[in-house]
């Protein structure tokens, strides 16, 4: 995962946007990461697993 100031966020978020759609990218203030950014696709994978684990939110078998 590629890290980046938040200056350099800030000043390039195109390429923020750029860099997210392939891989998240960490952002760091003061040294310290603060946010990680990435695309709306994994996003969602990650919130489909989170629903499919969560008590009661098993996923029917078919």
């Amino acid at each position: 995962m590629q890290t980046l100031s938040a200056k350099d966020a800030k000043y390039g978020f195109g390429r923020l946007i750029d860099l997210a759609r392939a891989e998240p990218v960490a952002v760091a203030k003061h040294g310290r990461t603060v946010v990680v950014v990435l695309a709306v696709e994994e996003y969602e994978r990650l919130k489909a697993v989170e629903a499919g684990a969560a008590p009661g939110g098993a996923q029917s078998e078919e």
